[in-house]
C-alpha cells in the first residue's frame, strides 16, 4: 500500500512540475530582457556594446543569427533563426521566463518613460522613444519611396521613427521642412535638412554630439557627423515639429 501511495504522489509531482517556458525574446521586443540579451552577446563578441538599448531591432537581429550560426543552435534555413527563444537563451545563460519582455505593439512607456542624455542633451520621452527607434534601424538598407524597416529613403525613415512613437509627421522632406519650426541649433530630436540638389532635399535625426541619424542613398540607416565636410556644406538648418 505504501508503494502504491508513493507512486501515486511521484506521478502526481511530475505531472504538475514547472516546464520550460517557450517565452522567446525577437523582432519588435523591447524592454529588460532585450537589454540583458543584448549585454550578454556582446560579452560574447556577437553584438556592439552602443547597441544595448532594449529594443530588438535589425542589429539585434544579425548579432542574434550570429550567436545561433557560431554555436550551431539555428541556420538560415532554421525555423527560429534570428529568435531567441529557450535554447538560445539557456545556451548564454539566460532565464528563458521572458516575462519581462513586451511587443512593439504594446505600450513604448518602459523605454520612453525616462529623459536620457545624448552628448549631454537632454531629451523629452517622446524625443527618447524616436531617438531608441532610430538607433535600432541602423543598418537598414536605402529604398527609393521606401518607409519600411525592409528599406527606408530618407523622410521615410523619420516619418517611420515617429510614427512608432505615436507621433504622425509629413511625408516628404520639403513639407517637413515647411512645417517645422526654426531653431537657432538643434537639440535631441529634432529634423536637420541639407540641401542635396535645389531646397531642402534631405533630412535626419539629431541626436546630440554634432550627430544626426538618416538613411543615405549609398549607406542606407546610418549616424554621421555635421562636421563632415559634405553634410556641413549642405547644411541649412534645423526644425523642430
Amino acid at each position: 500500500m505504501k508503494k502504491l501511495v508513493m507512486s501515486i504522489a511521484l506521478a502526481g509531482a511530475l505531472l504538475v512540475a514547472p516546464t520550460v517556458s517557450e517565452a522567446t525574446v525577437k523582432m519588435g521586443d523591447r524592454g529588460a530582457s532585450v537589454t540583458e540579451l543584448q549585454q550578454t552577446l556582446a560579452s560574447k563578441g556577437h553584438n556592439s556594446a552602443s547597441n544595448v538599448d532594449g529594443v530588438f531591432g535589425p542589429m539585434t537581429l544579425r548579432s542574434v543569427q550570429s550567436y545561433q550560426r557560431s554555436t550551431g543552435i539555428s541556420s538560415p534555413a532554421g525555423n527560429f533563426f534570428g529568435v531567441a527563444g529557450p535554447a538560445t537563451l539557456s545556451s548564454l545563460g539566460l532565464s528563458s521566463s521572458g516575462s519581462s519582455t513586451s511587443t512593439a505593439s504594446s505600450s513604448t512607456s518602459s523605454s520612453t518613460s525616462k529623459s536620457t542624455a545624448v552628448a549631454g542633451t537632454s531629451t523629452t520621452s517622446s524625443n527618447s522613444g524616436v531617438i531608441s527607434t532610430a538607433r535600432s534601424l541602423v543598418g537598414s538598407p536605402y529604398v527609393w519611396g521606401g518607409t519600411s524597416p525592409r528599406g527606408f529613403d530618407c523622410s521615410g525613415f523619420i516619418q517611420y521613427a515617429f510614427a512608432q512613437n505615436g507621433k504622425s509627421i509629413p511625408r516628404t522632406v520639403s513639407q517637413m521642412w515647411s512645417a517645422g519650426s526654426s531653431v537657432s541649433s538643434p537639440s535631441t530630436g529634432d529634423l536637420v535638412f541639407f540641401e542635396t540638389r535645389s531646397g531642402p532635399s534631405h533630412a535626419g535625426i539629431y541626436i546630440g554630439g554634432n550627430q544626426f541619424i538618416h538613411s543615405g542613398s549609398s549607406t542606407g540607416v546610418t549616424i554621421s557627423s555635421l562636421s563632415n565636410p559634405y553634410w556641413s556644406k549642405t547644411y541649412m538648418g534645423a526644425k523642430r515639429l
